[in-house]
Parts: C-alpha cells; sequence; structure tokens
C-alpha cells in the first residue's frame, strides 16, 4: 500500500514536470515564431526605409529637373525682355524716321511749285487753282501721315499687348513653379522625416521586442534546463526508494519466514516447559506472545541466541526475550516490561 502510494505520488509529480516541460516547449516555439515574426517585421522596416531614401532621392532628381526647368523659363523671360527692348528700340526708331519723312514731305510740299500751262486764249483764276492743288496735296499728305500713324500705333499696341502677355504667363509661370517646387519639396522634406522617424520608433521598438523575447528565451531555456535537472534527480530519487523497498520487502519476507520459525520454536519449548513445571507446581501462568506483533513491524529485526535466551529485538523499539523457562516482552518507548514465568 506505502508503495502504491508512493508510486502514485511520484508519477503524478513526473506529470506535473512533463506538462511544465511540454508548456516551456510550447512557449520557447512561440517565442521561437515571435522572434521570426519580429525579424520579418524589422526588415519590412528596413525596406520600407529603403524605399523611403529612394524616394527621397527622387524627389531630389525631380527638385533639380524642375529647377533646371525654372533656370530655362527664367532664361526665356530674359531673352523676351531683351527682345521686348529691341522691339521698343526698333519702334522708336522707326517712329522717328516716320516723323523725319513726315517733316521731309511737309518740307517738299512746301517748296514744291507748279508749272501750269496757261491758255492765254482764256481767262484763268490761278489762286483758285493753287488752292485747290494745296488742299489736294494736303490731304494726300494728311491721309497718307493719318495711315502711318495708325499702322505704328497698331504695330506698336500689338508689339505691347504681346510683350505684356508673355511677360504675364512668363511671372506666372514662374511663380506657379517656384511654389510647385517649394510645395513638394516642403512635402518631400515632411515625408522623408515622418518616415525617418517612423523608421527609427519602429527599429527601436522592434530592438526592444527581440532583446524581450531573447530574454524570455533565455528565461525558458533556463527554467528547461532546471526543470529537467529537477526531473532527472526525482528519478534519481525514485529509482534509490525502489531500491531500497525492493530491499526492504526481500528483507520482511525473510524475517516473517524467521520469525514464524522462532514463533514454533519457542511455542514448542514453552509447552515442553509448562508440562514439566504443571506436574511440579500445578501452577500455569500464560502470557500469549501474538504473531500480530511479529507482523506489525515494517523494518528488520536483529535476532541474538545464546545457550538458554533468545533476545528478538526490532526497530520500533520492542524486546521480545525468550529463555528455557520464560518469554519477556521489553517495550522501550513505554518503559515496560512483562514477565510470564511458568512456576
Amino acid at each position: 500500500m506505502l508503495e502504491t502510494n508512493i508510486d502514485i505520488m511520484f508519477e503524478t509529480y513526473t506529470a506535473n514536470l512533463r506538462r511544465q516541460l511540454d508548456g516551456l516547449g510550447n512557449e520557447k516555439v512561440r517565442l521561437e515564431s515571435g522572434l521570426q515574426d519580429m525579424t520579418s517585421l524589422v526588415e519590412d522596416f528596413k525596406s520600407m526605409y529603403e524605399d523611403e531614401i529612394n524616394k527621397r532621392n527622387d524627389s531630389d532628381n525631380e527638385f533639380v529637373l524642375l529647377k533646371k526647368d525654372a533656370d530655362g523659363s527664367y532664361l526665356n523671360k530674359v531673352e523676351l525682355e531683351c527682345k521686348l527692348d529691341s522691339l521698343t528700340d526698333e519702334i522708336n526708331f522707326l517712329w522717328q524716321i516716320y516723323e523725319a519723312e513726315l517733316r521731309e514731305l511737309q518740307t517738299q510740299i512746301k517748296d514744291t511749285s507748279v508749272v501750269v500751262e496757261m491758255d492765254n486764249s482764256r481767262n484763268l483764276n490761278m489762286d483758285t487753282i493753287v488752292a485747290e492743288v494745296r488742299a489736294q496735296y494736303e490731304e494726300i499728305a494728311n491721309r497718307n501721315r493719318a495711315e502711318a500713324e495708325s499702322w505704328y500705333k497698331q504695330k506698336y499696341e500689338e508689339m505691347q499687348l504681346m510683350v505684356n502677355k508673355h511677360g504675364d504667363d512668363l511671372k506666372n509661370a514662374k511663380a506657379d513653379i517656384m511654389e510647385l517646387v517649394k510645395g513638394q519639396h516642403s512635402n518631400h522634406k515632411v515625408q522623408i522625416k515622418e518616415a525617418e522617424e517612423r523608421g527609427e520608433l519602429a527599429v527601436k521598438d522592434a530592438k526592444l521586442r527581440l532583446q524581450e523575447l531573447e530574454a524570455a528565451l533565455l528565461r525558458a531555456k533556463h527554467d528547461m534546463a532546471r526543470q529537467v535537472r529537477r526531473y532527472q534527480s526525482l528519478m534519481n530519487i525514485k529509482l534509490a526508494l525502489d531500491i531500497e523497498i525492493a530491499t526492504y520487502r526481500k528483507l520482511l519476507e525473510g524475517e516473517e519466514s524467521r520469525w514464524v520459525q522462532l514463533y514454533s520454536h519457542l511455542a514448542s519449548v514453552s509447552s515442553q516447559s509448562s508440562g514439566k513445571d504443571v506436574q511440579k507446581t500445578g501452577l500455569v501462568k500464560q502470557k500469549a506472545v501474538t504473531a500480530k506483533d511479529v507482523s506489525t513491524s515494517s523494518s528488520t529485526a536483529t535476532i541474538t541466541k545464546s545457550t538458554k535466551t533468545t533476545i528478538i529485538t526490532s526497530e520500533t523499539g520492542k524486546k521480545l526475550v525468550a529463555t528455557e523457562g520464560s518469554v519477556q516482552v521489553m517495550d522501550k518507548s513505554a518503559d515496560k516490561k512483562e514477565e510470564d514465568v511458568f512456576e
């Protein structure tokens, strides 16, 4: 019964240790999977960081291209301004030419002498003829002057409108390009800064979690090793106890057979002595020594024999002293002595 209880206790304890060992193994697998997940997460953040760096480089290249376009637009503006200046100078020159030609024409008209053949046979009014011719020339001159002025004015206005239009377009284009470049540059800076912050935070978080997982894995390994050592020590203790129990069982079986032989011997000796003493005195005093006092002992017994006295000592503290004429039972724990003497 004792062996069964010990076996059940050890089996229960070993089962608990096995469950703990299985739990630690599962936790190890879970931690290793978490470590792999964190490693993949770190790789993902690393690739994202590299993508952001590539985007930043692309943005820088795009900024350089836009700057080149802006520089080209500025050069076009300068070229158009130069053309405007040259056209303005040309208009002024043409206007001066027009005024010079107009003055020359007026001078020619003023100094022109008209030769008119006169028919003496008629009475002509010379003043009227001169006035008519003068009026015709003045009309022609005025018309030519008006046409030239209108043409030059029209050309000047067209050139002025064209210059203003191109200047406004150039200014608007330059302003739009600068605003676009500034906006894209600021957005790219903000995105790059945010990406760097996210990447740094992600890397720090991943490193922290990786350290935690490594520490947890190390603790789990230590716990597993400690549990394995404890399990091995308990198995060694169980093996030693099993060997000791088997040894005690064999000893108890041998002692039981020896007790039975001793009891039969004592019974035969007592019966012989009692027969002799009954014939002498007629008085019989008997103390029953049962086999229960012998079989309840779970340990080994020491038997000492002499020629006249047999002493049986057990680890429970009881002694059975058998002589040829008496049997004594001594209990050390109670300090009692009982004698059965056959008188």
